[in-house]
């Protein structure tokens, strides 16, 4: 391997994909146990890598230099072989910073908890102080810790997670509740995978401010790219790396009412853009081994519910899908927070009028059932999306806005 990625487990990685997104090399992910990195950094056959958990710190003993700012974080995430001479640095600092600049969080005179004392956490804690935030480190068994840490930093304004929790394949874990903080203004996770944890979907919830780890991994990425190459890359090349991604892994989530033409607009999207579509009731009766008619008059509506949420939450987990849910799939707290994490849920309002009442559609098998399910429904429909698209009965007009707010984010 010439150019990668070394860490214990990388199967949910972006890092390859970004990186020859715009630099010219092949980039590799390498696995490694604890005796494999020792062998490996003693080799020294690479020309230069990219250092994730749990090995920020470890790899350090190996190095001939440590750039100062590294030096003084106390953890290395990018390490280039200068002629059999190692060199380590951090652009986790660059990646963070950038990140909470980028989304508003003014750190100057604030109370900042951040979750977690690995490598990560002590480029958090750098981060902080440069933007003159004042930092507390909570973990397991440290002096604040997750028991004690409302008591003693419930005033805290902005909190950044710098644990694994809430990271795919995991990623109903959250590290703590925001339940109890009074004063916070902001929440970052450097997870991207998901790209809106748990944790986050919280801070939301409560109106405030929060970002995930993806761009911060994106210009990391670069910084490191240019420490490997010794070039500088145009400044707006992270912005658009940054964007092509989370347009190729952000879900295009489709609710609506039965009939309102999730799964022939969702087939559409799927493509134009070449992704796979993802049919929610389709996996329900594959799931079962029985349609959903025979689903519900065997075994009721709960044990359907129940199947949907399964369905919906492994679905969630995936990146870079068209997902048509069910017409009830909104009535849960649970199905929305799943399909967030991944996903921007577009509510396919099409009138009432235009929608046909089937008989394989159990709760809305007559135009009075219809109507029903209509006025319980459509107020969850509009509170619950990102963004309604009227949908005037020609399937391709619905499809093409989609596509075209997708790409304008």
């Amino acid at each position: 391997m010439k150019y990668g990625l070394i860490g214990k487990k990388l199967g949910h990685s972006y890092s390859k994909t970004i990186h020859e997104a715009f630099a010219p090399y092949e980039y590799e992910l390498l696995e490694l146990t604890e005796e494999e990195l020792n062998s490996f950094m003693r080799a020294r056959s690479f020309c230069a890598v990219n250092v994730t958990i749990p090995y920020k710190e470890a790899v350090m003993k190996y190095l001939d230099f440590i750039d100062e700012a590294a030096r003084q974080i106390g953890a290395v995430n990018t390490v280039v072989n200068k002629e059999g001479v190692l060199y380590g640095y951090n652009t986790d600092f660059y990646g963070l910073r950038s990140l909470l600049l980028k989304n508003g969080f003014e750190l100057s005179g604030k109370k900042v908890l951040i979750l977690g004392s690995g490598g990560t956490s002590k480029t958090a804690e750098a981060v902080c102080r440069s933007l003159g935030g004042e930092a507390y480190v909570v973990s397991r068994s440290g002096k604040v810790n997750y028991e004690n840490v409302l008591s003693l930093c419930g005033d805290s304004s902005y909190i950044i997670n710098t644990t694994p929790c809430g990271m795919y394949p995991k990623n109903e874990g959250q590290a703590l509740s925001l339940e109890g903080f009074k004063c916070l203004e902001g929440v970052a996770d450097v997870i991207y995978n998901p790209l809106r944890t748990k944790l986050l979907l919280e801070a939301g919830e409560k109106g405030l401010r929060y970002c995930g780890g993806l761009y911060m991994l994106v210009l990391q990425a670069v910084k490191a790219s240019e420490l490997f190459l010794k070039c500088e890359f145009p400044e707006k090349t992270g912005e658009e790396v940054y964007k092509k991604l989370l347009s190729q892994k952000e879900n295009i989530v489709l609710t609506g009412m039965p009939g309102s033409g999730k799964t022939t607009i969702g087939r559409l999207i799927s493509e134009r853009l070449s992704r796979e579509f993802v049919d929610t009731d389709e996996l329900i009766v594959k799931k079962a081994g029985m349609e959903i008619t025979e689903i519900f008059s065997k075994f009721g509506e709960a044990c359907f519910r129940a199947l949907e949420s399964e369905v919906i939450g492994e679905a969630s987990k995936r990146t870079g899908l068209v997902v048509a849910t069910g017409g009830g799939a909104v009535l849960k707290k649970e199905n929305i927070a799943a399909l967030r994490q991944n996903g921007r849920i577009f509510f396919l309002d099409r009138p009432l009028f235009q929608i046909i009442p089937t008989a394989d559609r159990p709760l809305s098998s007559d135009e009075r059932a219809l109507q029903k399910r209509f006025e319980e429904r459509a107020p969850i429909y509009k509170t619950t999306c990102d963004e309604a698209v009227f949908v005037d009965g020609i399937h391709e007009h619905a499809a093409s806005a989609i596509i075209d707010r997708m790409t304008q984010k």
